[in-house]
């Protein structure tokens, strides 16, 4: 079972969806909370919906199983808590969720996570993903990630 995670802030929709059509990927999932916010761009649900189907031939879904409720990712943004706590807390939010048993395994595999933060190191999508490894067997993990400007053909061969 493969499961890629990836990030639009800081990519051009050029980069955004060459990588995602270079992972081979069949369906994107959103596990953003909002995902209808102008300063979405590009990534905004209905665009993003439509655009997945016409450049990549992917489906599109919005899981808000898999996204932080709006007091955690509030009191993160404004550094109320630092990202270990976050962490604890999301990780604890889907244990309590039990998404290892509500998230279809058909749903995400061969699927992209997708949440706005440019890099995994710092973002939910990266912690559902390693949750979801940790409770079924075989799940392989790709993050992709913005390759250098002059590696982008390259990278995406």
């Amino acid at each position: 079972m493969r499961l890629f995670t990836i990030g639009f802030t800081k990519k051009s929709a050029e980069v955004f969806f060459e990588l995602l059509r270079a992972s081979g990927a069949v369906r994107l999932v959103d596990v953003r909370l909002n995902n209808s916010s102008q300063l979405a761009g590009f990534a905004k649900r209905e665009d993003l919906a439509y655009l997945l189907d016409r450049v990549c031939g992917m489906e599109y879904a919005h899981v808000l199983d898999l996204a932080p409720t709006a007091e955690m990712l509030q009191a993160y943004r404004k550094h109320q808590v630092p990202w270990v706590e976050y962490e604890s807390q999301f990780v604890d939010l889907m244990m309590s969720r039990r998404v290892e048993t509500i998230v279809s395994r058909t749903l995400l595999d061969n699927s992209v996570l997708l949440c706005s933060e440019e890099t995994p190191e710092h973002c939910h999508r990266r912690l559902v993903a390693e949750y979801l490894a940790s409770h079924w067997e075989g799940l392989r993990i790709t993050h992709l990630v913005h390759p250098p400007a002059n590696d982008l053909h390259e990278h995406l061969k």
